[in-house]
């Protein structure tokens, strides 16, 4: 199927606007829970609140373990089958979550939660691979990874304003009918785009034949790497943001709105990316952001910058444009790594999205508990991985001319 096939009833505005609500399930279900986490940990973990974070990396494990059967499933039996699926056990783990009376059940709920998002999330990008190629595919997902950065614009601030209408469950309520609302959107408007012609039976052997392609091919890999990097600079920050805010800068009433701020300014950056990526390429583009975030970072800490009259606008100068990158990398490696893999578009996203999620979740880790109520452990951290991400984009370069150049 084509976009042009008389069975794809969906204008270009519209299907780019569902594959965007599939895509925020993630992002969504992770930032509407940052205000909620005090309360969490006090009422399910009174002895020991520190542990409320946990729930947001319980649902990263469960994303990034989904993420690897979820393409597969899909290039098997077709992408709506597994979209279903996952919505619904999606739907089904937050109705546990807000029926949680322990924080050790809720881990359960929030890590079948993530199983569920990844579906919606992994089998969206193989059904943009399906329909889209080359620089028009990366069109088409930097204007998705841009109606998706208004999500985490808006989420916070929507937990907050939930939490104070009816408590910190409500917010689980509002994932359900998130959710049910894509699904129905998807039900109706879009048919399958995968024709049973196209399908890989479910083989364990075929699976490896196709992580074995994917991995010889040394863009695919550097890819992979660049954005694991790219991923764990964002995942850092949403660990240590609102300790900084509040322990820092004693903000921490007014962070859910300073964070809808920074997140709707750096929206902007998926769609510059959208008008400059046909013409410039997507290596180029992914290279001179990482760039400037390396100079940026710099200069923050060695003008230390956090601490001088201004501290506070400069910290979100910073903080825009770390999510501003996000806008001009993830989308643009998410298509350099599908590129050469359409004819396993399911399996190819499917281990993109798991090694990059769960190489950045293993980053960020440690990195998250290195708060010394001051900035300079976070962007030291963002620092190293930003001229690793960038050595690695040099390196890349350096392969894609070599190949290009053999006989």
């Amino acid at each position: 199927m084509t976009p042009n096939s008389p069975d794809f009833r969906m204008a270009r505005p519209e299907f780019v606007a569902l594959i965007a609500m599939m895509f925020s399930t993630i992002a969504f279900s992770i930032d509407a829970m940052l205000p909620a986490l005090p309360q969490i940990g006090q009422e399910l973990s009174p002895l020991a609140p520190e542990r409320a974070p946990l729930i947001l990396s319980a649902f990263l494990m469960g994303m990034g373990l989904g993420t690897f059967i979820t393409g597969p499933l899909s290039d098997a039996f077709g992408r709506r089958p597994v979209i279903f699926a996952g919505a619904a056990l999606y739907i089904l783990s937050s109705a546990v979550a807000w029926a949680s009376e322990s924080l050790e059940l809720m881990l359960v709920a929030r890590l079948f939660q993530g199983l569920g998002a990844a579906g919606p999330r992994v089998v969206a990008m193989a059904v943009i691979r399906d329909l889209y190629s080359g620089r028009e595919m990366a069109k088409i997902a930097s204007l998705v990874m841009m109606i998706f950065a208004l999500v985490p614009a808006i989420a916070p601030a929507l937990g907050a304003q939930i939490i104070w209408t009816v408590g910190w469950r409500g917010i689980f309520a509002a994932f359900v009918i998130f959710s049910l609302i894509s699904l129905l959107w998807m039900g109706f408007r879009l048919p399958e785009t995968l024709p049973a012609e196209k399908r890989r039976p479910l083989r364990v052997s075929l699976m490896v034949d196709a992580v074995r392609q994917m991995f010889a091919h040394p863009v695919v890999r550097l890819s992979i790497l660049v954005q694991a990097l790219a991923m764990s600079m964002l995942f850092v920050t949403l660990m240590q943001i609102q300790q900084i805010y509040d322990v820092l800068y004693g903000r921490a009433e007014t962070f859910p709105y300073w964070f809808c701020l920074v997140a709707i300014l750096a929206a902007s950056a998926s769609l510059l990316n959208a008008l400059l990526v046909v013409r410039y390429g997507m290596q180029m583009l992914i290279t001179i952001t990482l760039s400037g975030q390396v100079l940026l970072s710099f200069l923050f800490l060695v003008l230390d910058l956090g601490h001088t009259e201004y501290g506070f606008a400069f910290f979100v100068l910073w903080q825009t444009c770390l999510f501003f990158q996000a806008g001009l990398t993830l989308g643009n490696l998410n298509a350099l790594a599908m590129e050469p893999m359409g004819h396993i578009a399911g399996m190819a996203a499917s281990v993109i999205g798991a090694v990059a999620t769960i190489t950045a979740a293993a980053l960020t880790a440690p990195l998250g508990t290195l708060f010394d109520g001051t900035e300079r452990p976070l962007i030291l951290s963002v620092l190293v991985m930003a001229i690793a991400a960038f050595v690695l984009m040099i390196y890349m370069h350096v392969v894609t001319q070599r190949s290009e150049t053999k006989p």
